[in-house]
């Protein structure tokens, strides 16, 4: 059994590999097309077609690699107070009762949709495109069954952990349960969509692997619905490969490689310990330079998590040990890392870009002055601060002030950046992917300047972005299943009928859907809100007339707020982790209210006055 694990592993380490080496081909075949067409006024379909089929392969084919790597997220909220025995049983269940279902019905319906291709002879609807689509088809099958043979490996480990007799009786009772619960007459005058949410936040709580909650629960309630049955997913197929040639959402693995090429060069270090020297010596000056450095990184890279972690790492120590306040630089580093979540080019942004349907270099204009606005209250909560409390903030001496060259190489280089990938999003020049792209082969032609360009740094980020892209993607398709089914049984329905017509006023929409962000905020990440709640609300959007683009920024802004709010807030976690005993978590929680106070204030100014947001 142990030998049968090992070579699926080694099977999905391959395939893993392979999603890696198709990442990097996908940005410099973008900005080759990119750059032939502006420049050269020549492009190809074809090549454009091959161009997204890299993309189906960097998430497609990584998903078991990802699993394989515990890359799978799941909410921790529980799952880590569980001793390790029920954790093993959490983990099996999680490979028995969730990947397994999901994937061998993805494997039997995808099969027929592959097949049909095939026999069909279908080939690109485009003069110049690619012939035998069904070859592009066919990796939807591989996606399946790479998830379903890494499902077993994990079980296998996880078997002597395990008491047999026990984990399959748990299970048989478990789906007994659900299954009758969930019959349509139990719960009434419940309506089924909201037992199925129900559900599915139950097993998000226990702690079972985001993506697989969400389809399996669709499964389990299509089963119950004898007018669905299983054959609703025969569109399963159909719904992926949409989201397989999907343009805007190519940006996304674009921009994580991107991200983590700077993350892993020395300029961010360099920016950090300059710009705290240049800021040192006035009164919070070092928390001022922190602020100033997470928005150049949030407008670098857009990743949360190493932007926090880096910052932790490089500059939490010194304050404290200059006689910072622990709250105040906690709180500042956490704020200023979460950034990334609203100033562009942010994963947030273009995931609503494309689940709101709009234009994402919109978002991104939109997006602009309010993370300016966040920036400037920062700086001046903690000017303000220090002056109230000077111990608490007090000016620093560094033994080293960088001279005006030395702080010159270590912005201009990542402001060039910036400036060249939202420049020509805004300019209208390029569309985000595409800007993507360049920003990666910036990114690199940097980290080759710093002299941190290696072997092993590029296969870190490449093997990272397939285990990121297969994460998010998955939970897309997760969701995909779950919209599928929950629209099927009246779920967008009664959610419309309720705001719309019960509701029927446009402020009380507003003010729940941004409580209930908010309040989800706490127990879930971005991507599983904006793929499976967000989808709720675009019909009641259309419904009041609202502008989706000013009711984007607003979900980016309570979503950004989200990752500060304790106990659960991501941003605190990457902090702790990163910090260990320098601070404690009630430092950590302290320090952070007055930055979500902010947030909540900038959310507000764009509220009512929503021409924050225009005029780009």
């Amino acid at each position: 059994m142990n030998r049968l694990a090992l070579a699926i592993d080694h099977l999905n380490d391959f395939f893993g590999k392979l999603a890696a080496f198709a990442a990097f081909a996908l940005a410099f075949l973008v900005f080759y097309d990119a750059f032939m067409r502006y420049l050269f006024h020549s492009g190809s379909i074809a090549l454009q077609e091959l161009e997204w089929y890299l993309f189906d392969l960097t998430f497609l084919l990584s998903a078991g690699y990802a699993l394989r790597h515990d890359k799978h997220v799941r909410v921790d909220i529980l799952y880590e107070r569980f001793s390790p025995k029920i954790k093993a049983y959490i983990r099996f269940w999680d490979s028995l009762l969730l990947i397994v279902p999901f994937s061998l019905i993805l494997l039997y319906y995808s099969l027929d949709f592959t097949w049909q291709s095939f026999v069909q002879h279908e080939a690109s609807s485009d003069p110049g495109g690619l012939k035998y689509r069904w070859l592009i088809k066919s990796i939807i099958v591989l996606f399946a069954l790479l998830l379903l043979l890494q499902a077993i490996s994990e079980a296998i480990k996880v078997w002597p952990k395990v008491d047999p007799k026990k984990a399959f009786g748990v299970a048989v009772v478990a789906v007994g349960v659900v299954a009758f619960l969930a019959r349509l007459d139990i719960f009434y005058p419940l309506h089924p969509a909201i037992l199925m949410f129900g559900l599915a936040l139950a097993l998000l709580m226990l702690g079972f692997r985001v993506a697989f909650v969400f389809a399996v629960v669709a499964i389990v309630f299509a089963l119950v619905d004898v007018d669905l049955g299983l054959g609703i997913f025969r569109m399963l197929p159909m719904r992926i490969y949409g989201i397989m040639q999907n343009f805007t959402l190519m940006a996304v693995p674009l921009f994580i490689l991107m991200g983590l090429i700077l993350e892993k060069s020395d300029l961010a270090k360099s920016m950090l310990e300059n710009l705290g020297a240049l800021f040192g010596e006035i009164r919070g000056g070092l928390a001022v330079g922190v602020v100033i450095v997470g928005a150049i990184l949030a407008a670098a890279t857009g990743i949360v998590g190493a932007s926090v972690v880096m910052m932790s790492l490089i500059t939490l120590p010194v304050m404290i040990r200059y006689g910072y306040d622990k709250a105040l630089a906690s709180g500042t580093i956490a704020a200023s890392g979460t950034l990334g979540q609203i100033i562009p080019p942010s994963i947030v942004l273009i995931v609503l870009g494309d689940v709101l349907s709009v234009s994402v270099g919109d978002l991104f204009k939109s997006a602009v002055v309010p993370g300016l606005l966040l920036v400037a209250f920062y700086i001046a909560y903690i000017l303000l601060y220090a002056f109230f409390r000077p111990e608490a903030a007090p000016p620093v001496r560094l033994e080293k002030k960088p001279t005006f060259k030395e702080l010159l190489a270590s912005i201009v280089p990542s402001f060039l950046l910036i400036f060249a990938v939202l420049g020509s999003i805004f300019a209208g020049i390029a569309t985000p992917t595409e800007s993507a792209a360049m920003g990666v082969v910036g990114a690199l032609v940097l980290s080759w300047w710093s002299g941190s360009l290696d072997k092993e740094m590029l296969w870190y980020v490449s093997l990272e972005t397939a285990k990121l892209s297969a994460m998010i993607f998955t939970i897309l398709i997760g969701a995909t299943a779950f919209s599928l089914v929950f629209n099927e049984i009246g779920g967008e329905e009664l959610v419309k009928e309720f705001f719309a017509y019960q509701i029927a006023d446009k402020q009380s929409f507003l003010l729940i859907a941004m409580l209930s962000i908010f309040l989800l905020g706490f127990f879930i990440d971005f991507v599983e809100i904006s793929f499976v709640v967000i989808p709720l609300f675009v019909p009641v959007i259309a419904h009041f007339g609202i502008d989706p683009i000013w009711f984007g920024i607003l979900v980016a802004l309570n979503l950004q707020a989200s990752f500060l709010t304790p106990p659960f807030g991501f941003s605190l976690f990457y902090l702790k982790g990163a910090a260990g005993k320098l601070v404690s978590t009630a430092d950590i929680y302290k320090g952070v209210i007055p930055f979500i106070f902010l947030q909540i204030l900038v959310l507000l100014l764009v509220y009512f006055f929503p021409d924050l947001i225009k005029g780009w």
